[in-house]
This record gives C-alpha cells, structure tokens and sequence, in this order.
C-alpha cells in the first residue's frame, strides 16, 4: 500500500513538472512570437560604427574624444549617403537619415548631434549640459543659448548617441561616465578655477550624480560647484531590472528583434525613437550604483555632496519620481541641510515638483492623484492636497500647482503658482503667484517636455495653416497631433500625444539664474 502510495505521488509530481515546464515554454513561445512579430530591422538598426567611445581606449584628453567624434560622423555621412531610402517601408519624408526627408539634422545650422563647446573669455562660470539616453546635445541646446553671455560652455555628446539607434546596443554606463569624466576635467583645466555647474537631463543627471559620488567614494575634492537635474534618472519601474534577460535571451535565439524594446520611425532629427534593450539596462545599472554609494556613505560623506536642485513631474512614464525623492533627497535630507528655524543655515538642496492640471475639466479624467503618493512618502499624515509634517524635511520641497479659490481651495484655476512647503507647518507655506498658466488642453508635463520651451522649433507648440503643412522646410513634433481613424499615422498615437514641451520653462531659467547668481 505505502509503495503504491509513494509511486502515485511521483507519477503526479512528474506530472506536476512536465506539465509546468510545457506552460513555461508556451508563455516563452508566444513571448518570443510577440515581440518577434514587430517590424523588420532596418540599416540604423544593426550597423554598427567602427568610431564610437568606449572607455578603454584609456583617451585621458577631451581634444582625444572630439578627434574621434569627427572620425564618426565622418563615417555616419558615408554610411547613409549609401542607403536607398526606397527599399525601406519606413517613411523617407521624415526620415533623418533621408538627407532630403523634413527629419534631416542637415537642416540646421548647427549640428545638435554633436558635442559643441562655446568659450568666452568674460566667462564668470563654466556648464557642462549633458543630455539623456537616446537624446543628443540639442536637448539642452535653449539653456546652453541662455547661459552663453556669461558662461563658458560645453555639451557633451554622449558615446552611442547623435548617430544610429544601434549604438545604444553596444555601451555600458562606465562608457557614458567615462566621457563625462573627460569633459569635467576639460571644462575645470580651461575655468582656471573659476566655478564649473553642470545640467542633467534624465540620465545626463544621473550621469553628473555618478561623477561627484565617484569623487567623495575615493576621498577626492567634488568638482561642480552645484547640480542642475531635470527629470533625473535615480530609479526606474521594477520592470528594468529584466532587460539584459531579455537581450540575452535574443542573442541565444539568434532574435535579433528581441534586442529592442521599440522599433519605430526615425522621424526625429534628435532623438532615437528606437529604444535598444541594452539602454534601458545601463540606466538601471546606473542607478544601482548611484544608490549603493549614496546608502553607503556617512553623513559627512553627504554633506560633500554639491547643491543640487532637481525638476520633476509628479508624472513620469520613464523614470519614477518616487525614486528622486526615496533615493536622492529623502538621503541627503540628514546630511547637509539644517532645518528651517531660529540660528539655521541656508538650504542647500531643492526639488521642484511639477503638478498636474487640476483645473476644472481636466482633474475628472485623472486615474490617480499622484501626489498622494508623494506625499504619503514624505509625510506621515495626508488629507488630501493638506499635509502634515511626521517629520521635518531638511530639504527644500517647491511645487509648481494651479492657483486656488481662496473661499474654495478645491477650486483650481490655470494660473500657476510656486508654493514652497515649510519644513515646519504647512500653514506658513511661502507662496510665490507665477506669470504662467496652463495651456488649454495640457494636463500635464512628461518626462521629455522639461528642457524645451513652447517655442522650440522641433519640439514646441505651433499653430500650422494649410500652407505651412504644404511648405515646411523642417518637421515640428510638437505642434502635429492629427486626429483621424486609429492606424493611418506612421507616428504612434501614444507618442504624437506625449507633452514635449514645458510651460513652465521660464520659471526653470529663473531659478537656474538664481542658482548661479549665488
């Protein structure tokens, strides 16, 4: 009896296993079939460039990485005035490879794909600008033009952008620090001592936080005199930490597809709308590293750390706000910030939050409030926008919020205000009315709208009569949301619809005048 009990029990855990290993290969199967049932890998997809940066060439000059810049672009231009844009089932009108589509990066006068450096010798300070993943110098390219007049400045191209999405296969994040690396050390050789800022947009922020952590890990002195981050890149959805498995399981079956997270039109002259597996890995590696140096360090180790004020949507579909506050600022907050109060010291760490839209006609259509989150993360008790402190937060919390009807503070309007929360009592909160509204129809900023101005050429907004449509001699991204039936576009509805500009850029220029004015 017992053998026959102990012999059913295996037949059923063999069961029990074949039958588990025969779902996991079908939901692996289909898996594979999904993502394998996309478009077809084109030319920028798997060409790869003989002239990229990585760090072990062991370049230690900055006129080093520029020489081989020019080697690389010399070899783009040759590669894709090769390529027959007929053969492609991609759009050639708004391809940028297409020397002859609207998308060209030909069309300008400068080349924003590339690292560019403007020296002054009436330079009060030196600001490196260093972009995001899939992004190229242009995405800074209005702070760079701001701060010209009285700042010597560098933007730097990062190794694998400004050319084909299949650079972003290849890199690693010690490649990207690497080259920020030699653009600090450039910018400080030529400042002669004079102070040296830098702004990050996403993972340029991250990237720039890397590069001062680095430093006080190996007890060297830090190099910027403060930080600028824009929607910067400290944590990111639980989801990335499964990237490298899905790339490596593409390179084992030989799925070249499984390689890319999106393959897409390049119809951006300035951003890869292709988004390689790989890249959203380095970000994530980038980030771990990040947090491991900043949980690790004492308190005196973090009060090294640089002034920093960060810009930030509550919502982000790339990077996660909560991570800017959990990982970055609620660990600074013990270091080197002193509470607000009798005898305390200057702030030296701020983080600006951009609300969304809850004007009348826009709050109804909201899936979630995301402040209640934030604020659930930052502060013990919660009523709905009126929060009490649990405990008081040592760094300065701004946020950008519709103004209220005074007799009804759950009645917003479009103007907009700064409201600087106290880290004592919310009731003396300093309040500062902007000149600045929300634009009809906006709900929201995104992760990409923080660096561009409503007047951007590629990425603002733009009002297009007929004419402009038949003649425009460029593309404008952010002014082209069509309406029509579901499948026509060769633009994903998703992407035609995200915010790609911000409204409240103005208000960012002054707090960053503010900054360096210091």
């Amino acid at each position: 009896m017992r053998a026959i009990v102990i012999g059913s029990t295996k037949h059923f855990l063999f069961a029990l296993g074949y039958g588990l290993l025969g779902i996991l290969a079908a939901a692996l199967f289909g898996a594979v079939w999904t993502l394998n049932d996309r478009p077809e890998l084109e030319p920028w997809h798997t060409t790869k460039l003989n002239n990229e940066y990585h760090q072990q060439l062991g370049f230690i000059g900055f006129d080093e990485y520029l020489h081989l810049e020019q080697r690389l672009f010399s070899e783009l231009n040759s590669l894709t005035q090769a390529w027959t844009f007929e053969q492609t089932h991609f759009n050639s009108a708004i391809n940028r490879y297409d020397s002859q589509s609207l998308s060209s990066p030909d069309r300008a006068s400068i080349n924003w794909n590339r690292s560019y450096e403007w020296k002054n010798e009436h330079a009060e300070f030196g600001v490196i600008l260093v972009h995001g993943m899939s992004d190229s110098p242009y995405a800074l390219s209005h702070f760079a033009e701001h701060l010209k007049p009285k700042a010597h400045v560098l933007g730097l191209r990062l190794p694998g952008h400004g050319t084909l999405p299949s650079g972003l296969t290849s890199i690693t994040w010690p490649d990207l620090a690497s080259a920020v690396n030699l653009a600090t050390k450039h910018m400080k050789q030529q400042l002669n001592g004079k102070p040296l800022y830098v702004i990050g947009f996403s993972t340029g922020a991250a990237l720039a936080l890397n590069h001062e952590l680095e430093n006080i890990d190996q007890g060297k002195d830090t190099d910027y005199q403060a930080m600028v981050m824009l929607s910067p890149a400290i944590g990111l959805k639980p989801i990335a930490a499964f990237a490298k498995w899905q790339a490596s399981l593409g390179q084992v079956l030989g799925q070249d597809k499984l390689m890319w997270n999106s393959i897409e039109n390049e119809y951006d002259p300035y951003k890869y709308q292709s988004f390689a597996v790989n890249a959203g890995d380095v970000v994530y590696q980038l980030s771990l590293r990040n947090q491991q140096l900043l949980k690790g360090f004492s308190a005196d180790q973090k009060a090294a750390l640089p002034q920093t004020l960060a810009f930030q949507s509550v919502v982000d579909d790339t990077v996660s706000t909560q991570a800017v506050i959990e990982h970055l600022y609620l660990e600074l907050s013990n270091a080197n910030n002193n509470i607000q109060g009798e005898g305390a010291t200057q702030i030296q760490h701020e983080l600006v939050l951009f609300d969304v839209n809850r004007a009348r006609g826009y709050q109804q259509w909201l899936l979630y409030d995301p402040l209640t989150t934030l604020n659930s993360l930052m502060y013990g008790q919660v009523e709905g926008l009126n929060v009490a402190l649990q405990a008081p937060l040592n760094f300065q919390l701004t946020i950008v919020e519709n103004t209220r009807n005074l007799e009804n503070p759950r009645v917003f309007y479009s103007k907009v205000q700064a409201r600087q929360v106290s880290t004592l009592n919310p009731k003396v909160d300093k309040v500062q009315t902007l000149d600045l509204s929300w634009p009809r129809g906006v709900h929201s900023l995104s992760h990409v709208s923080l660096p561009y101005p409503a007047d951007d050429a590629v990425y603002g907004v733009k009002k297009f009569s007929d004419e402009d449509l038949i003649d425009s001699a460029e593309i404008n991204i952010g002014g082209h949301i069509h309406l029509g039936e579901r499948g026509i576009f060769s633009i994903p509805a998703e992407d035609m619809l995200r915010q790609k500009w911000n409204p409240f850029y103005d208000y960012m220029l002054s707090r960053i005048d503010e900054l360096v004015a210091q």
